[in-house]
């Protein structure tokens, strides 16, 4: 009897989608928090506002920019390897 690779199903790739969505809204949500969070303490002690808070959502903008991108790149080679099942 002859093996039959197992096609992917709608299944697999809605969970796939809900991973992707979850992950790249925590690579954003993250950062942002972090940064932000850490400009608005450096604005308090230094009586900067709101220049250190800018700063830091600029520095998670670019952060999350870079975290996405590989991200993405990793989830289209994963996207493709379940197309080729």
């Amino acid at each position: 009897m002859e093996d039959k690779p197992n096609k992917t199903t709608d299944r697999e790739y809605y969970l796939f989608a809900l991973r992707i969505v979850g992950d790249f809204g925590a690579s954003i949500a993250i950062p942002v928090v972090v940064f932000v969070l850490i400009g608005h303490y450096f604005d308090e002690k230094y009586h900067h506002a709101p220049w250190f808070t800018v700063i830091g959502f600029a520095l998670a903008a670019l952060s999350s920019g870079k975290i996405i991108y590989k991200k993405a790149r990793k989830y289209g080679e994963e996207y493709q390897a379940m197309n080729r099942k």
